[in-house]
């Protein structure tokens, strides 16, 4: 843990989970000493959405699967290995009109030349507090991530949405769940039609229109989902293991206050191949940038470039 000080950062992170702490990684053994500004309230909490993951099974190198905050502190452990200095702050504002950038916390001022966002993007869930109490213990927003652990298969699960990312977790999740439930508050989809005709040809899946949910419950994980129509008000009790949310996510953009070039969805756009964003010197990488994968891995990866890149920046730029 680190103090605010006046000195000039050569390069500090912003954002704890996969992409951040891989890029501190490589940034930290390039010998560049990031400052690492992890989080504290706002936006994704520190570690991301992993810190809300229960079993991860698809990260190269277990096996036997690992739990999300076991794989976020594995990740920082290596990273202060290597002298990665943290904060625990939440960056408010940042002002990129002058060099040294500077990222701005309550009364706190960092100064640095380089810079690289893995703030990450925050799934959409439905404000109910059954929703908050199942979090992990049958609820998830990532299909890809978690439809197929064992608690899952061959059991009927419900996905909440109506668009083209709630009809592509249902078609994932129908390969491994008995029966999916894809429940939306409208009389019709807002997909595609091409993604709408694939739904129709899945016998698994059943669309449960004009509703909402009412309530959830279970002993230790879910086990009964009560369905509310919203036009005639009747309550329909489904026996369902699970509740996958795909009504979207947020991009953590807002403190950037467009201050960076961002897409129709307010994730910061990139100069592909590179991690390079519209402002010399500010690099971003993972799901900040991402609104396709999503994934642990992916999001990692990108970190790595991410570090790659402000290194050779900072080279080219002579900042010893």
């Amino acid at each position: 843990m680190v103090e605010n000080t006046s000195q000039e950062e050569k390069i500090i992170i912003i954002g704890s989970g996969p992409s951040g702490l891989t890029a501190a990684i490589y940034a930290a053994r390039a010998g560049l000493s990031p400052l690492l500004i992890e989080g504290f309230q706002s936006g994704g909490q520190p570690g991301g959405q992993l810190m809300t993951t229960t079993e991860v099974e698809n990260f190269p190198g277990f096996e036997n699967g690992i739990m999300g905050p076991e794989l976020i502190e594995r990740i920082k452990a290596q990273a202060q290995r290597f002298q990665t200095r943290f904060v625990s702050e939440d960056i408010e504002k940042v002002d990129f009109t002058s060099k040294p950038f500077s990222l701005f916390s309550g009364s706190k001022t960092w100064k640095t030349h380089c810079l690289i966002i893995a703030t990450g993007a925050s799934a959409n869930i439905l404000d109910h507090p059954a929703v908050k109490k199942y979090w992990g213990k049958g609820i998830s927003a990532c299909a890809t991530c978690d439809g197929a652990l064992p608690v899952f298969r061959n059991k009927p699960i419900c996905v909440i949405g109506g668009g083209d990312s709630a009809i592509e977790e249902a078609q994932f999740l129908s390969r491994f769940a008995s029966r999916i439930y894809l429940i939306h508050r409208r009389d019709k989809f807002r997909a595609s039609k091409a993604m709408q005709d694939k739904l129709l040809s899945n016998s698994k899946i059943e669309a449960v229109f004009d509703s909402v949910i009412e309530d959830i419950s279970g002993s230790n994980f879910v086990e009964i989902v009560k369905v509310k129509n919203v036009n005639t008000g009747q309550i329909t009790e489904i026996q369902a293991k699970g509740i996958f949310m795909a009504i979207g996510h947020t991009p953590n953009t807002a403190f950037l206050n467009n201050s960076l070039e961002l897409d129709e969805k307010k994730y910061i756009r990139v100069k592909h191949p590179t991690t390079a964003t519209s402002v010399d010197g500010v690099f971003a990488c993972g799901d900040v940038t991402d609104p396709r994968y999503r994934q642990a891995i992916s999001a990692a990866g990108s970190g790595c470039c991410a570090a790659l890149d402000a290194e050779k920046w900072l080279s080219e730029k002579g900042i010893e």
